[in-house]
């Protein structure tokens, strides 16, 4: 499913407009810079937390060393947040079956 067909199925089940439904999957989904109430809740070091469907965090991952693996030349690289996602319990346990 991509994002159009999320909005049109949104619309049918929740009987909203199609401008609608697009306006609430860009309030929530939305990556843009200040936009999306998921991402500025990550940008905030906050995590989300949707009972039953998971958690969205940020993971912080420490700076390291790496190897180029085309030269084996020794590369230092750099410490960075990154997004992560934990499916809930109710969430496994429909997928799983």
């Amino acid at each position: 499913m991509n994002k159009t067909e999320l909005i049109q199925k949104l619309a049918k089940k929740t009987g909203l407009t199609q401008k609608d439904s697009e306006a609430a999957v860009n309030a929530i989904f939305n990556a843009k810079p200040g936009e999306g109430i998921i991402a500025v809740e990550l940008d905030a070091g906050r995590k989300v937390t949707i009972p039953g469907f998971g958690v969205f965090k940020t993971v912080a991952r420490k700076a390291r060393t790496g190897i180029n693996p085309k030269t084996g030349q020794k590369i230092q690289i750099a410490a960075k947040n990154y997004p992560t996602f934990k499916a809930g319990k109710t969430l496994k346990d429909r997928v799983s079956k």
